[in-house]
């Protein structure tokens, strides 16, 4: 495939999750299929015949432990953000077949307590976690999700 065959693909849809603690602070794990150091809020794709919002909770319980009952849904984004992949990785992917994601972010605050989160889920996506502040967490995300964090930031954490 060659880079104009891979910027014609379609952008996978996906719901992203800010969970924020009462000090104002967000969730970020540090995946644990990247070798860098690559931190990153919860987000996963939205399956067929399911909201972004209905798929937000469920990437939340798969990603960290958290039940919906311990948050409550107080922002969504007012449109779809949407990045791309570098090249390369784009290309090994979903088998190709997508050139990046397009997400509705959500806005989670978590009024449980910390050992409540549990990352040892059946499919664990991060090797560790904690709570940064967003600037924190615009410095360790990975480069090609930094634009979109940083709309997300504005508009989600006001």
């Amino acid at each position: 495939m060659n880079q104009s065959e891979y910027l014609a693909l379609p952008h996978r849809p996906n719901a992203g999750l800010m969970v924020v603690n009462p000090r104002g602070r967000v969730f970020a794990g540090r995946r644990i299929d990247f070798k860098s150091d690559a931190w990153q809020m919860p987000q996963g794709g939205i399956d067929k015949g399911e909201t972004p919002r209905d798929a937000a909770l469920r990437e939340l319980v798969e990603e960290t432990g958290i039940r919906p009952d311990m948050v409550t849904v107080s922002a969504e984004s007012r449109h779809w953000h949407a990045y791309d992949f570098p090249y390369e990785l784009g290309r090994k992917l979903w088998k190709g077949r997508y050139r990046g994601q397009k997400q509705r972010w959500f806005r989670l605050d978590f009024l449980g307590d910390d050992d409540q989160i549990n990352i040892a889920t059946d499919h664990p996506e991060f090797e560790t976690w904690c709570w940064m502040d967003a600037g924190e967490l615009l410095d360790k995300v990975i480069p090609f999700k930094r634009d979109i964090y940083r709309k997300v930031f504005a508009e989600l954490l006001g």
